[in-house]
């Protein structure tokens, strides 16, 4: 995988990951939040909050209620009971009945309304919860022992006549009602209020009617508990107010610990979110300061020092592997070495450049300063005296300046063709030309020079044409440098033999000389522009441009050349050109 896709790949599938885990721990966080608040407020408002979350749990299906055994064990553990009564008033299910002889198999209209509106059955408070979540209503009852409501039927026995307490009663009954800080209210069926006896300081002052059923269904949001009990015959009722531990009247705990709850939450998230940002942060800061580091030194041109001893400790184990959080930049850390490799090799063959050029122009200026030096002199001495001077010698002086003057020549001609050569093929005008005669007319020159008599050339080539695309110009030139270069680098009597012909599909030329040859070095740099070889005896006997021209010739028309050579054992240059 490119690294561009890898990196996208990585950093979504992190984003996604950190937004799914910050997602994961919120529902989890709040699941948890509202599973405590739950049962927390189940336990706080015990037992109507138990009748609630069972009606909400049940399942009915095929004329069967199914609720889960976790409720059953916890009625029988409170010594309640459970019933649950069909629209026809039969009791489909039912949790710890059987120590409770009195509890019927099945309800009358009449029954079922007395318990709806006295609360009670028997000796037993009961809640009930009308669930019409099915196709059929339920009713959910819950029947529970309550000391409170006992303690209130035995006073009503005690102490009541014609519904009222008797007035000799009063101040015993409000004595006992004090001591526990408990109010005794007698209402009329008008919800008048007939007697009220024991510490009812706050109760007078708090409650009204419509909060006594609300008490009764949210026990735990007030600060008293109530139990009533109605004289059927007087149409008095009974309301019994007992302390409860919870705090003042009227109070929205749920809302109030939702909030403190979520403010938590939203603090944990954020904790959370604190350290792995950081983490985050310095994993993908690392390789950053790391990359930093690098083109710091790249820019004080210290390309050996891609790693630090210290950042080598950082990116690898002691095994050599990369560490987990460099590897996303592998490709990037793997370019900025072979980067850096190449640019210290960059840098060192720009030294070794600057160094051979330096050389080069010394052995030009060398060399320019040589003839010059001898041509200045020649011009004094025909400028001083030129009679004293006989015609033979005024023709050698005329002939030493001459040669000098070619010498000159040629450099400065060396010296333009390099710079037309950097132009490439721009330069360059191919058209169809024979080979075999070019190089047969090349060879034919030196052949016919007087001043070359010294020195043997030979041409083997094929009769038939040899035909290819090429600047006639350019390739003149390289025939003139390398018959020239045989010359110039090996004493006279030297065997030169050019052979031109096809090879492997492709035009072939070989110059082939028997004379001095070459040693490694020399061999190594023959197609440096600026080196002149160790073979040399004589300042003038070359630019050191002659094979960097020829090498550029070549390449401009897509050849291919190769020297072969040994000291004393002559050279060979071959040349391959396509068709």
């Amino acid at each position: 995988m490119k690294i561009e896709q890898r990196m996208a790949f990585h950093f979504t599938y992190q984003l996604i990951f950190y937004a799914l885990l910050m997602v994961a721990i919120t529902l989890v966080a709040c699941i948890l939040f509202f599973q405590n608040m739950t049962s927390n407020e189940i336990r706080r408002n015990f037992p109507v909050g138990v009748l609630q979350q069972i009606a909400q749990e049940a399942h009915y299906k095929d004329g069967k209620i199914q609720i889960s055994p976790e409720w059953d064990k916890l009625i029988e553990e409170k010594g309640m009971w459970l019933q649950v009564v069909s629209a026809e008033g039969e009791v489909i299910y039912a949790v710890n009945t059987t120590p409770h002889h009195t509890l019927p198999a099945s309800y009358s209209i009449a029954q079922l309304l007395d318990i709806q509106e006295t609360r009670t059955f028997g000796t037993y408070a009961v809640y009930t919860q009308l669930n019409f979540a099915f196709q059929d209503p339920l009713l959910y009852m819950l029947g529970y022992p309550s000391p409170d409501l006992d303690q209130l039927v035995a006073w009503f026995d005690a102490y009541g006549q014609h519904g009222i307490v008797r007035s000799e009663a009063v101040s015993h009954l409000d004595r006992r009602l004090r001591k526990t800080g408990s109010y005794l209210q007698v209402i009329d069926p008008e919800s008048h209020i007939v007697q009220g006896i024991g510490d009812g300081a706050y109760v007078q002052k708090a409650y009204r009617q419509l909060d006594i059923l609300a008490i009764q269904q949210s026990p735990s949001n007030y600060d008293t508990n109530i139990v009533a009990h109605r004289d059927k015959l007087s149409g008095m009722t009974w309301i019994l107010y007992t302390p409860h531990a919870a705090g003042a009247p009227l109070k929205h705990p749920v809302m109030e610990k939702a909030t403190r709850g979520l403010v938590r939450i939203t603090v944990l998230i954020l904790l959370l979110a604190l350290p792995i940002s950081i983490w985050h942060g310095y994993r993908y800061g690392q390789p950053l300061i790391l990359f930093a580091g690098w083109f710091e030194r790249m820019g004080r041109g210290q390309y050996d020092q891609v790693l630090t001893a210290k950042d080598m400790r950082k990116v690898f184990r002691r095994n050599g592997m990369m560490r987990i959080r460099y590897r996303l930049y592998k490709e990037v850390i793997e370019s900025f070495y072979q980067m850096t490799h190449q640019l210290a090799q960059i840098e060192k063959e720009r030294e070794r450049l600057e160094k051979a050029q330096a050389e080069w122009m010394s052995g030009i200026s060398h060399d320019l300063r040589t003839p010059l030096a001898t041509i200045q002199g020649y011009g004094y001495m025909l400028e001083s005296l030129p009679e004293q001077w006989s015609q033979e010698e005024m023709r050698i002086m005329g002939s030493t300046i001459r040669e000098k003057g070619d010498y000159m020549l040629e450099l400065i001609s060396d010296f333009s063709l390099i710079h037309q050569l950097k132009q490439g093929d721009s330069i360059m005008k191919f058209r169809e030309i024979d080979l075999v005669e070019l190089v047969r007319c090349s060879v034919l020159k030196y052949v016919n020079d007087a001043m070359m008599s010294e020195y043997r050339f030979h041409y083997i080539g094929e009769d038939c044409p040899l035909l290819i695309q090429a600047d006639e110009t350019w390739l003149l030139r390289l025939m003139d440098n390398l018959l020239s270069n045989a010359v110039k680098h090996n004493s006279p009597g030297v065997i030169v033999n050019v052979y031109v012909g096809r090879m492997n599909d492709k035009a072939c030329i070989r110059v082939i000389d028997n004379g001095k040859g070459m040693d490694e070095e020399t061999l190594h740099h023959l197609f440096n522009r600026y080196y002149r070889g160790t073979n040399s005896d004589e300042s003038t006997e070359g630019s050191g441009l002659g094979m960097s021209i020829a090498k550029t010739i070549v390449e401009a028309h897509s050849g291919e050349i190769q020297v072969k050579s040994k000291v004393w054992q002559g050279t060979i240059i071959e040349i391959l050109l396509p068709n």
